[in-house]
This record gives C-alpha cells, sequence and structure tokens, in this order.
C-alpha cells in the first residue's frame, strides 16, 4: 500500500477519523530497522514495514522528530543481546514528537489531530524510528506548544529518567542539597531543572564546555571534572541525594562519601542488562539481583543510605510535570545537530564518534 502522504492526513477531518478507516489506509510505512547487531552499517531504512493493529490503550503516532539516545547506539550494538536478539529485527527509537494519527478504544487523554510528545520503554522492541509509532497512553501527552517538534523529541526519556531517580525514587523536596555527576549529558542537565523547579540547590560535575550552560540553568556549582585537580575537595558538605550518570566504581564511591544518612544514591549503570547478557537471563538476572541486594544492604550498613540503580519507566504524571515545566521555561534539552531520517546512520556515527557531544535528531517529513 502506498505511504500516505501528510496533506492526504490532514484532508481527513478529525472528527471523523477512526481508527478503523486508517487501519484501512495505512497498512505500512518506513521505519529504520536493526536486523543485526552492529556498527551504524547495519541500520536500514525500509519503505513499507508494517503498522500493526492498535489495542485499545494504545496511541499511534505520525512522527515529526525523534531523538538518537544513548540507549539506541547501545542497543544496535547488542546492547541487551540476550533480551532482542530473538526478536530482531528491531525498531529502535524511545523519544517522539508529532501528531495523534489514531487512538485505542478506551484512549481518552489525548485525540487524533494533538500535537503529543512522549517516550517508550526501554525495552520496547518496536520504536520511533518511524513514520507512525505506536505508544500507550501512559507513555504520550500533548506537546508544550511553545516547543518544536525538534525540541521536545530530545526531553520526554531523558526528563523521565531523571524524574524516576529524583522523584519517584529520591522523593527530593525543597531545601535539600542534590549532586549530580554527569551533568553534561540529557539526563543530567533534565536533573538539575528537575531539582531547581523543586526549591534543591544543585550542584554538578561536568566538562569544561557545560559549565556556563549548566549555571544558566540553576545549578549552584558546577565542577570540571577534567580541570579540577580534586573534584571532591571542590565540592563542599553533604547532599540528600546523588545521581551518577556516570556510573564508574570511582563516582560510585565519591557519590556514596558525599551522602548525608538516610541520603539516596541512584547510578544510570545498573549492571542487570550486562550481566543478562554475559550469563544468559536464567542465571544473568538472579545474579543482577544478588549484586544489587549486596550493595543496598552494604551501604545502608556502612553508611546508612539507600542505594539504587534507575532506570526511565512510564509515568503519565511525571511526564505531564515535565510537560508543564516546559511551559512555564523551567525544562529545556539543548539540541546541537539534525538529520533527516534519510540519513541516520551517518547520525549515529556522528554519536558513535563524538562528533557532536549533545543532542542529535532526526527529523521525519
Amino acid at each position: 500500500m502506498r505511504i500516505p502522504s501528510n496533506r492526504g492526513l490532514r484532508r481527513i477531518a478529525p472528527s471523523a477519523f477512526s481508527y478503523h478507516r486508517l487501519k484501512s489506509y495505512v497498512s505500512n510505512c518506513r521505519a529504520v530497522v536493526v536486523p543485526y547487531f552492529g556498527g551504524p552499517h547495519v541500520l536500514e531504512l525500509r519503505p513499507h514495514v508494517q503498522v500493526p493493529p492498535l489495542k485499545p490503550h494504545e496511541v499511534l503516532v505520525r512522527t515529526r522528530a525523534v531523538s538518537v539516545n544513548p540507549l539506541d547506539t547501545r542497543m544496535r550494538s547488542g546492547y541487551g543481546r540476550c533480551i532482542f536478539e530473538p526478536l530482531l529485527p528491531l525498531i529502535l527509537g524511545r523519544d517522539v514528537s508529532g501528531e495523534v494519527a489514531a487512538v485505542g478504544a478506551s484512549v481518552r487523554s489525548v485525540s487524533v489531530g494533538e500535537q503529543v510528545f512522549g517516550a517508550l520503554h526501554p525495552t520496547a522492541v518496536r520504536g520511533t524510528y518511524t513514520d507512525y509509532a505506536i505508544l500507550s497512553e501512559e507513555e504520550v501527552t500533548p506537546k508544550p506548544a511553545s516547543l518544536t517538534h525538534v525540541e521536545a523529541s530530545v526531553i520526554p526519556f531523558a526528563a523521565l529518567t531523571a524524574w524516576r531517580a529524583l522523584k519517584s525514587t529520591a522523593r527530593i523536596s525543597e531545601g535539600q542539597r542534590i549532586l549530580v555527576v554527569g551533568g553534561g549529558g540529557a539526563v543530567g542537565f533534565a536533573a538539575i531543572q528537575l531539582a531547581v523547579a523543586a526549591g534543591c540547590s544543585v550542584v554538578t560535575t561536568c566538562g569544561s564546555q557545560s559549565i556556563d550552560r549548566l549555571l544558566a540553568v540553576g545549578a549552584e556549582q558546577a565542577v570540571d571534572y577534567v580541570a579540577e585537580v580534586d573534584v571532591e575537595l571542590a565540592i563542599k558538605g553533604k547532599f540528600d541525594a546523588v545521581l551518577d550518570t556516570i556510573g564508574v566504581p570511582e563516582t560510585e564511591r565519591m557519590g556514596i562519601n558525599f551522602l548525608k544518612r538516610g541520603g539516596h544514591y541512584m547510578t544510570l549503570q545498573g549492571e542487570a542488562a550486562s550481566l543478562a547478557d554475559r550469563y544468559g537471563l536464567t542465571i544473568g538476572l538472579p545474579v543482577a539481583t544478588a549484586v544489587l541486594l549486596k550493595k543496598q544492604l552494604l551501604y545502608r550498613s556502612s553508611h546508612g543510605i539507600e542505594y539504587s540503580w534507575t532506570y526511565m519507566r512510564a509515568d503519565l504524571e511525571g511526564l505531564i510535570e515535565i510537560r508543564k515545566l516546559c511551559e512555564a521555561g523551567k525544562m529545556k534539552i539543548p539540541v546541537d545537530k539534525t538529520f533527516p531520517i534519510t540519513q541516520v546512520k551517518e547520525a549515529h556515527e556522528a554519536k558513535d564518534k563524538r562528533f557532536i557531544p549533545g543532542k542529535i535528531v532526526l527529523e521525519l517529513d
């Protein structure tokens, strides 16, 4: 079936637009797939990939922009192999910004024709590098009118990852002190803005190129971890929560030591997927659970703090709050470069080789 043009979709009045009509109109579309794991060269932009039927709680989004997340490049390279290899080919992509093309029978929070943004769960197999992305109702919300699709597409996955750590796990509150290790990345940048909006004081570590940017969004101190002779001496006082986006043994040790008793240390570099890849799901996941439990008991006993691995998850309450922060001008993640979806290989190569340190966005016409 011919891929519909944007003009064709717009001619269908939203009030008359039903999922059943769309199903007969759109049965396939373009999508970037990973047929096997490897470098950027494995990516294929296929012109006719099936659009599956919507379930009652799902939303079909006509994609306008998607961001390239570190998870995308890692999945392409084989991260999570034990989970994803039996499911190949995969469609990459977590974030999306676009328009609602159709909704499932039970969806009430968004409607056809509405501009939306959102993010899929990290383990989703059908991602957002496609003309038509499918998300659950819990994973999508109206797009902030103040943001373009490109600007909106870089926010949900990173901001929801930070939200899970700071709001759901640490339950930060006004007046607390927060340390963000690696504030220059998208998750760290979002975490700083979330903490500042909650009335917290924030200290962060980053590269020299990020210092001005992080101070501008409210960080009280930004420590250059490369130029500073002793990062730990440069950081003063204790903290109620530490979000470690780097997650190497040195930053873990530093973060733990900076916490007050009763504080929370959260790292993005949990070992569940890597251990599962190494030993297989049957052995790897129990090993990962044992490693996490051991650390939790150790640090609770030795330092009186809570230790956790943190991951993004669908959270409509969090996504709505993030949208409100965007509308108030309190949440924005800079975009450094955009590529058309036809240049997805070049975009991944630029990310792999760190030609572009900040956020990259793929645009779909």
